[in-house]
């Protein structure tokens, strides 16, 4: 490898970006429609800001998407499979937060929806099918997700 391709290389590093899974006090979570590319539906998150936690972006993105404050309970788990999403390597922190009143699709969301494990929109938008997938599973077994797939 020539020296300019490893310093390049050297310094090539996956994005960081916070997701929150919104449990509204009424029941179910909120998901938002992609209003940029990849469309579709999503978990409330975006990436972190310099000088930002990773909680602080969760909350801040869950308000600039979703119009509601969230409060933060717990860490679900860190996705950083590679090609999680399609525009670049980046890397999730996925919380679970609560929250009180209707969401409103804001700032770079089309929309705001509420629903349950049964009655998820199609098509998920990078990996948020697996997340949802074990979300919906720790909330019935206790069992957070030990890896990631």
């Amino acid at each position: 490898m020539a020296d300019t391709d490893q310093a390049r290389n050297e310094y090539k590093r996956p994005a960081t970006a916070s997701d929150v899974i919104i449990e509204l006090d009424g029941g179910g979570i909120v998901l938002i429609e992609r209003r940029n590319r990849p469309h579709g539906w999503a978990i409330p998150g975006g990436f972190i800001e310099y000088g930002e936690s990773a909680e602080a972006a969760a909350v801040r993105e869950a308000l600039e998407e979703t119009c509601l404050a969230v409060t933060l309970i717990e860490q679900l788990h860190t996705y950083s499979r590679p090609d999680r999403d399609p525009r670049q390597h980046t890397i999730t922190m996925v919380f679970i937060g609560r929250a009180a009143g209707s969401p409103v699709g804001a700032d770079d969301a089309a929309r705001a929806i509420v629903c349950d494990e049964a009655t998820l929109p199609s098509p998920l938008a990078f990996d948020h099918a697996q997340v949802l997938d074990d979300y919906f599973h720790y909330r019935k077994t206790g069992c957070k997700p030990r890896y990631d797939k």
